[in-house]
């Protein structure tokens, strides 16, 4: 036994250290709570996974913790930093609890990874930023979200076609189902059931004034439209895609279900109002066609232009993105447009105008300083289905007709094209981006 003893000792004195030379562990746990900080930042903010984990590795290995495993799902992150064969792994993990989109918290935690991966900011410097900015107010007041989501739906309703009355209208009845979601926020209400009132208030207005003739010239049936690409635009479509395909399917299959469920909220809401009136003898004119965007291409680009930089606004992006969202809008409308009006289908339509928005915005958002998911997402959202799903609902509901699923499929499927076609033209412009990089830092020298 003794010479056992004496023999594992030997072994032990012999044997070299493996691994990594770390900081000590203050500094390792200091390192990996900021990491763990950001990228929360990042998944509140509407993040993929993918990006999210590039970004923990890139500020680990700034800070001198080049072994590091990292494991993004959707309601936790968890950091695990190997430390060689003489020390047990550090492994710190961290809850993400909110997800309150701020699109200006957002580009700050990216301007912050800039000078961490550039070498500008120590370690307790950083942490100390994202701690100010993960406790920073919102830049803006609520009334100028209420105000911008409002002009959102206004703007939405000259895309389809509706005048003044109609944008009027819309923006009205945004504001007051804004600020009715925002009093049962405070009541911890479930975000599932705020979709269902929100859907109800939209259909109650739009049939309310069809029954009593209020607006004669008012076609419900798109104030309804209206209200659902609202609804529809605070979910995160993007980042559930982009996790799908990048193989996080864990985190892809968490935002399935919330999407889901919200929209299932939604169409609740839409369809139990539909029903009702229905049962007092309501019926609203659906017999119409699916209205096209308006022709008139400049009008495409001032409404998708106004639409996405609404959303911006009312996703408290800084002023500086604002442009830039508009710009997105304004392309991937006008391209979505010009598609249609040689016979291309809705579903390819949507997929080649986000193709060339997610395109465009990776390109640009670096040298602009401006997330590229402010720009993917803005970019997409005056093309959202909001008629085609309340064309579906419709028929299931009032008509009791069988073909609203395959309406309601076209529309899953108009929302799928948007996503995996934003997804696809960020992958397309990524080796672009790098290499007119490298040609700018070429030039300065």
């Amino acid at each position: 036994m003794r010479l056992w003893r004496r023999r594992y000792q030997d072994t032990q004195q012999a044997r070299p250290v493996e691994g990594p030379s770390l900081p000590d562990d203050s500094t390792v746990h200091l390192v990996l709570d900021l990491a763990l900080r950001v990228g929360e930042a990042q998944m509140a903010g509407g993040a993929g996974a993918a990006d999210v984990t590039t970004t923990i590795l890139a500020v680990t290995n700034a800070y001198g913790l080049p072994h590091t495993e990292v494991d993004v799902i959707y309601t936790s992150i968890t950091v695990s930093c190997h430390r060689g064969t003489e020390a047990a792994p550090v492994t710190l993990m961290r809850v993400v609890r909110s997800r309150s989109v701020d699109y200006t918290r957002l580009a700050a935690v990216e301007a912050l990874i800039r000078r961490i991966t550039a070498d500008d900011t120590p370690a307790v410097e950083a942490y100390a930023e994202i701690d100010r900015i993960s406790r920073a107010d919102h830049p803006y007041p609520r009334w100028v979200a209420t105000l911008a989501w409002a002009g959102m739906a206004g703007a939405v309703a000259f895309l389809v076609g509706g005048g003044p009355v109609l944008a009027a209208t819309a923006a009205v009845v945004t504001a007051l189902i804004d600020r009715v979601g925002r009093l049962l926020n405070r009541r911890a209400l479930p975000f599932f059931f705020q979709q269902v009132v929100g859907g109800a208030l939209a259909t109650s207005v739009a049939v309310a004034m069809y029954a009593t003739d209020l607006l004669p010239d008012l076609r419900p049936s798109l104030l309804i439209a209206t209200g659902i690409v609202v609804l529809l635009s605070g979910l995160s479509l993007v980042g559930t895609v982009q996790d799908a395909i990048t193989g996080y399917n864990v985190t892809a299959a968490g935002r399935t279900v919330e999407a889901g469920l919200l929209t299932a909220g939604l169409i609740a809401g839409i369809a139990l109002t539909l029903r009702a009136a229905v049962q007092f003898g309501v019926r609203t004119n659906i017999a119409d066609p699916l209205p096209p965007l308006i022709p008139e291409v400049p009008m495409q680009f001032a409404a998708g232009a106004a639409t996405s930089a609404f959303f911006a606004l009312a996703s408290y992006a800084p002023p500086r993105a604002l442009p830039v969202a508009a710009a997105a809008g304004a392309v991937g409308t006008t391209s979505y447009g010009l598609l249609a009006l040689i016979g291309t289908n809705a579903i390819t339509s949507a997929a080649v105008a986000a193709t060339v928005v997610g395109f465009g915005g990776q390109i640009v958002s670096r040298r602009l300083r401006t997330p590229p998911l402010v720009v993917a997402v803005a970019g997409m959202v005056p093309l959202l289905p909001g008629w085609t799903t309340y064309r579906g609902l419709y028929q299931l509901t009032a008509e009791g007709d069988a073909a609203g699923l395959s309406t309601l499929v076209l529309a899953a499927g108009t929302a799928l094209a948007l996503a995996s076609g934003v997804v696809l033209g960020e992958h397309l412009g990524r080796p672009v981006r790098t290499g007119l990089g490298r040609l700018a830092a070429r030039s300065r020298r």
